[in-house]
């Protein structure tokens, strides 16, 4: 029987919202957002044809209030409730709260929500099903002896999972059984913050493991397909960077293995949807893959547009003609795989700094030539629900966007993503697109050698590197500034030439300095504009000639480079096809009587919540001990002593929340 839907309440924010909407405009669908305070001027709130205020900023007070969101689904005369992904896409309260108030839930019934939300009773599930586990303990015991001597007898490394978790939140890695107890309490404090149970269960740690996910698809009369599968395996803190589609070097036989499985395990718990079904995979003699059941996503992943790429198919419009009670438009054998895709997540975060969050004014946000929402045939797709100008705020997740590429290839589809990401230019908060093209022009990743560590495995060349030649960021500071001027010098002398303010004088042209600063180094930049347009310079100990070309190109040493530079205020950004790199111009005279912070002052380094101090006033510390833990952007973060000494005072309690740089703890520095 099906069931006509005019009208969509989306119950999530940002670009999964975005998506959403889209498909629905595309189906005659209208879509009603809902959003907090944060929210309220966000692009997903102006992609709807209606919007109601939930009120509040962090989740719990929005975005995760149901009865305020089934309330504004009857207000508006919504048919159906698309969860998006996250917040409470896979709540089964919420979707049994949605079929009471004769809602449809874009998603499976809520029973296949409880079997597969908690990962313990899932494992036994699956254990019947006859799909393959990893060796652990998913027992209901879960007194910390129980669990120590339960790792013991699986041997270490292992990993602690939180049983009701996901997105790699609630996990850690045990190498040896003198961390067991610290981890362990780590993650159930974690699992607790985000799934309100503290749950884990314990399991092998696959060495050199690959993380493969089949997308699965049930329609409520009874027929199933597998939509092929993902490559998840690069990793930072258990969160995947890149995804990808097929999965390389792949047989034709375990893909077709790891389908059925996948839809057995669909099919034990009547699934309905859209769904994910998770394996962990490790190399065999053969040079295939062994493969053992993960987790079950109740839920249409962030992933899934490269899927989308491969297949040509509008898996949204999937689940709504599913939800529709429509049967699956298509059969397995009626289903194409077409050449590769692979996705970036883009996040305002700091690679460099253990990948801590970031906040800030997105005062930059420029996309890649050819890019646009959705499928798109030139093979570069950007999903993202932000605009420039808008505030990453710290209440939820920091992602920007996610970048889609698609080639006949996997070496096409690498070789767009890093043209993709070169073009994609994002000033006024820290993020990671120069991290995710080293990530790309790696040696594993380029030759597809992929397993969970591979960021660990390629660290000195992902971390700490130049992103540009400081001559050519000079050189690029420096056309800028004169570009500048001379503009200013055009339009000054259009009305008197006496004013002109392009620095010519009788006696030949004037050398000035600029002092530029990039990171903890000061360099001063010499130049002197010729009337011919050449330009001398002298940087980073050497000279060098300068020629600014047509609007934005610079020519440095005879070398041709497409540049664009943007200022903000006194920093300057600088991003070519080699890389970016942004500095600082110092204004002696504007930071007159700084000093540096006062030695023993520990502060917050990014905005976020108190979860516990690990230390008590009057506590010796050594450096590097782990003092407190905060948490950010639903991650946990561990706060370590930057010095050796004793804790003087905490400034705070175990709940409060504060702002980036906030004063947490003193430190009294241990003498000599």
């Amino acid at each position: 029987m099906t069931r006509k839907i005019n009208k969509i309440l989306i119950a999530n924010r940002g670009e999964i919202a975005c998506r959403v909407a889209a498909t629905a405009r595309r189906l005659a669908i209208r879509t009603v957002a809902v959003h907090s305070d944060v929210d309220a001027q966000a692009k997903f709130v102006e992609a709807c044809d209606e919007a109601v205020s939930l009120g509040g900023a962090a989740p719990r007070e929005s975005y995760l209030r149901w009865d305020k969101i089934i309330a504004a689904a009857q207000t508006t005369g919504a048919d159906a409730i698309h969860p998006g992904y996250g917040f409470l896409s896979e709540n089964a309260d919420f979707a049994n709260a949605c079929a009471a108030a004769g809602l449809v839930f874009i998603g499976p019934p809520a029973s296949a929500i409880e079997a597969m939300g908690l990962k313990a009773e899932s494992k036994r599930l699956m254990e019947a099903a006859g799909v393959p586990l990893v060796p652990g303990y998913h027992g209901a015991g879960q007194e910390p002896e129980l669990l120590a001597q339960e790792a013991e007898r699986i041997g270490y490394p292992l990993i602690i999972k939180a049983s009701a978790g996901g997105g790699g939140k609630g996990m850690r890695i045990v190498e040896r059984f003198e961390e067991f107890s610290e981890n362990l309490a780590s993650c159930q404090r974690e699992a607790i913050n985000s799934f309100g149970s503290a749950a884990v269960l314990i399991e092998r740690y696959v060495q050199r493991p690959r993380h493969v996910e089949i997308q699965v698809f049930g329609d409520t009369h009874g027929n199933y397909v597998y939509l092929f599968e993902r490559d998840c395996s690069v990793q930072r803190r258990h969160q995947k960077v890149l995804e990808e589609a097929p999965a390389p070097g792949l047989s034709e036989a375990r893909r077709r293995e790891m389908g059925e499985a996948a839809i057995a395990a669909a099919r034990a718990v009547g699934y309905v949807g859209a769904g994910t079904v998770e394996f962990i995979a490790e190399p065999t003699a053969d040079g295939d893959l062994a493969f053992y059941f993960m987790e079950m996503n109740t839920r249409l992943q962030v992933e899934h547009p490269v899927t989308e790429a491969i297949t040509g198919l509008d898996l949204v419009e999937w689940q709504i003609r599913v939800a529709a009670g429509e049967p699956l438009p298509l059969a397995q054998d009626a289903l194409p795989l077409r050449g590769h895709a692979i996705e970036a997540r883009i996040c305002a975060e700091n690679p460099d700094n253990d990948f801590l969050p970031a906040t800030g004014h997105l005062d930059v946000y420029r996309l890649p030539e050819h890019a646009a929402f959705g499928i798109n045939p030139e093979g570069v797709r950007i999903d993202s629900g932000v605009r420039e100008g808008d505030e990453i705020s710290p209440f939820y997740d920091p992602m920007i966007a996610k970048l889609i590429v698609h080639g006949a290839t996997r070496e096409e589809a690498l070789a767009r993503l890093d043209a993709a990401l070169a073009q994609t230019h994002i000033v006024g908060v820290a993020t990671n697109v120069a991290f995710l093209r080293r990530v790309a022009a790696s040696r594993s990743f380029a030759a597809a050698d992929l397993d969970t560590a591979l960021i660990v495995r390629e660290r000195d060349a992902l971390f700490g590197g130049e992103g540009l030649p400081f001559a050519v960021t000079a050189a690029a500071v420096v056309a800028h500034l004169l570009r500048a001027e001379r503009g200013l010098a055009d339009a000054a002398a259009t009305a008197d030439p006496w004013s002109r303010r392009d620095g010519w004088r009788i006696a030949g042209p004037v050398t000035r300095r600029l002092v530029l600063e990039h990171g903890e180094t000061r360099e001063t930049v010499a130049f002197a504009a010729g009337a011919d347009g050449q330009v001398r310079l002298e940087a980073a100990g050497a000279a060098h000639h300068l020629t600014l070309e047509g609007t934005d190109d610079i020519a440095i040493d005879g070398r041709r480079l497409h540049v664009r530079t943007y200022r903000t205020g006194e920093l300057f950004s600088v991003f070519t096809r080699d890389g970016s790199a942004s500095v600082h111009l110092v204004d002696p005279l504007a930071h007159a009587g700084e000093a540096e912070a006062e030695a023993g002052r520990l502060t917050a380094p990014m905005p976020g919540k108190v979860v516990a101090f690990l230390v008590a006033a009057g506590d010796a510390v050594e450096k590097g001990q782990p003092l407190a833990v905060m948490e950010a952007m639903k991650m946990e973060h561990t706060i370590k002593a930057p010095i050796t000494g004793t804790v003087a005072e905490l400034l705070y309690g175990v709940g409060d929340q504060l702002n980036e740089g906030a004063e947490l703890l003193r430190l009294e520095q241990k003498a000599g």
